[in-house]
């Protein structure tokens, strides 16, 4: 049996009590925390409270040499721990298909995720959300600085069509991308398009989300150039683009994430 637990948002005490029972019951523990990362705690934390030695997975150990591991669940119980929920990442759900494949039995444990929480924290309707998509850092290619437009193009198709957009921030080792960079990327993109006369969203609406599911979580809309300069502190953050807002939607905004209050003069009846 292989199970997927999926451990919250935050800390150690985010996991639920059928996740909880999951991990102490099961022969061998795995985790993964490059796709999402628990900041208020640590593995020492985690095995404390389980009971359970970790054994944690690196990329490649997912990716590229998953069948070693997981072929220890065709006789042994195997516990796979994720920050969030499981099966918020095509990552885990490639490794649950593999792992049938193999004639192994699958069981996923769900848990909060951002995909949810930023609904209740910003005031934002969950229906409404689009396509999400990533902000990844710039690289270089022959000592050209690179910035996809990915991004850009994801928001812009869901503006179209009056849906959020949900941006994850990209996450590298412990370098962790936050609001400000985000939305600075954001502009920086906007700007590129501007030279073909596509500028579309030097003057939209970012929320900005620190450390979900924490005691000092933060919520904070403005508008991405003024976003590209506010310090959320520590991480993980993310970032959302919304479309026209519903007059509940822009209430929600300007009682929770202090956004400007003349976003109220445009929204939706």
């Amino acid at each position: 049996m292989l199970s997927f637990v999926g451990l919250g948002l935050y800390d150690e005490k985010d996991v639920s009590l059928k996740g909880l029972e999951t991990i102490r019951d099961s022969d061998l523990v795995y985790a993964e925390f490059y796709t999402s990362r628990l900041m208020g705690t640590s593995v020492e934390r985690l095995e404390e409270l389980y009971g359970k030695k970790i054994c944690l997975l690196g990329r490649e150990d997912v990716e590229v040499r998953a069948g070693e591991w997981i072929s220890q669940a065709k006789d042994k119980k195997v516990a796979f721990l994720i920050g969030g929920d499981p099966m918020v990442s095509t990552t885990h759900l490639d490794l649950r298909l593999r792992a049938l494949k193999m004639g192994i039995e699958t069981h996923v444990v769900h848990s909060s995720s951002i995909v949810s929480a930023v609904s209740g924290l910003t005031g934002l309707q969950n229906y409404r959300f689009g396509r999400s998509t990533s902000i990844p850092y710039p690289y270089e290619v022959g000592g050209k600085r690179i910035v996809a437009q990915s991004p850009r193009e994801v928001v812009l198709e869901n503006l179209e069509r009056n849906l959020h957009t949900l941006l994850f921030l990209d996450i590298q080792d412990e370098r962790y991308m936050t609001v400000a960079e985000g939305a600075s990327l954001l502009v920086e993109m906007d700007e590129m398009g501007e030279t073909a006369g596509e500028s579309k969203l030097s003057h939209s609406l970012g929320v900005g989300v620190a450390r979900a599911g924490s005691k000092k979580s933060q919520v904070r809309a403005d508008f991405l150039p003024k976003l590209a300069n506010e310090d959320f502190g520590g991480p993980l953050h993310i970032l959302i683009v919304p479309a026209k807002l519903h007059f509940m939607e822009a209430e929600g905004l300007v009682a929770l994430a202090s956004a400007p209050p003349e976003i109220l003069e445009n929204a939706e009846q």
